[in-house]
């Protein structure tokens, strides 16, 4: 088993302990407050911030997959030059993007430290490092995505050419 393989598989574990746990804070919070009349007060902090996580990871995790929404109706009919100078125009906007991503993710946790959530009491910088996270992961992975493609072993050619559809 590789290390993407392995990565990929320890993303989705951690999703599906994010969902359970919204799961179990809300559907228990709702089955108190029916049959006992009261509830859980970390509930809805506990769920929001775990729907955080869930959405950078997956987030990550379709960017790794290529599974993002795209528009492709021009550069699906592209081949050769113009399409790899459209391809590195993309990723240089993807780059610039997660650079100020990371940047404002980055002061919000320097913010965060000193802030603490009104219930749970937990410092509120562990909700903007979700995006810290997933900007950092992301970036790592065009630059993956990037060497793989200058070496040969990427999409490249092959995504540019029109009626090819990608893996």
């Amino acid at each position: 088993m590789n290390l993407a393989k392995t990565l990929r598989h320890l993303v989705e574990a951690l999703m599906a302990m994010c969902m359970t746990g919204m799961v179990l804070a809300v559907f228990g919070n709702v089955l108190l407050r029916y049959f006992l009349g009261t509830g859980w007060v970390v509930s809805e902090e506990l769920s929001r911030l775990l729907f955080v996580w869930l959405v950078c990871l997956s987030a990550t995790l379709a960017f790794g997959e290529g599974k993002h929404l795209g528009f492709d109706l021009l550069t699906a009919r592209m081949s050769g030059t113009k399409a790899t100078v459209l391809r590195w125009l993309s990723r240089g906007l993807i780059a610039l993007a997660l650079w100020y991503l990371v940047r404002g993710s980055w002061e919000q946790v320097l913010v965060g430290m000193d802030s603490r959530s009104p219930v749970m009491n937990y410092p509120l910088a562990l909700g903007a490092a979700g995006t810290l996270v997933m900007g950092v992961c992301m970036a790592v992975l065009l630059l993956l995505q990037s060497w793989q493609d200058l070496r040969g072993d990427g999409p490249g050619e092959q995504a540019a050419e029109p009626g090819r559809a990608q893996p």
